[in-house]
């Protein structure tokens, strides 16, 4: 069973300020809803790394991402395993990034694949409102791209 989810995001932008965005796995914390941190780059066959708010006792909240695709300033594509043992094909979250230009105007696609054993348990919760590709996340995307969210502030002193 699989479930799917699209949607597109025009933007006052260039292709190259989304791929920057895009690509930029240390700063995804500040714009993606409910992400807590992340590691590593994106590359083909390259691994990074989300943490997270928890969300279900049998998912974990630290999911490793495997990169599929890297086109740059194109498209990215790749796959999250989200239950606590990482067996493939229990709850699998694929995400697609598609950057397409026309007549100087930036459209940014975005796709979602949800497959697995548990997607029958879980396919009821699964709303364009509740779900982050769906609900906040445009939003945030889009904010982010365009420089129009608040500025994120840093303690470097911890405090």
């Amino acid at each position: 069973m699989t479930w799917e989810m699209k949607t597109s995001i025009d933007l006052d932008a260039t292709a190259d300020r989304v791929w920057d965005v895009l690509t930029d796995v240390p700063a995804y914390p500040a714009w993606y809803p409910g992400l807590t941190s992340a590691e590593g780059a994106f590359a083909v066959g390259g691994r990074v790394v989300f943490r997270y708010l928890p969300m279900h006792p049998l998912l974990r909240s630290t999911v490793p991402v495997r990169v599929l695709e890297v086109t740059p300033g194109r498209r990215l594509r790749y796959v999250q395993r989200f239950p606590r043992l990482g067996i493939p094909g229990v709850l699998d979250a694929e995400l697609s990034s598609t950057i397409d230009v026309r007549d100087g105007r930036v459209r940014l696609w975005l796709q979602f694949w949800v497959r697995g054993l548990f997607l029958r348990l879980i396919v009821r919760s699964l709303s364009p409102d509740e779900t982050p590709t769906f609900g906040p996340l445009p939003a945030a995307l889009r904010a982010r791209i365009e420089g129009t969210e608040a500025p994120a502030t840093t303690d470097l002193n911890g405090s």
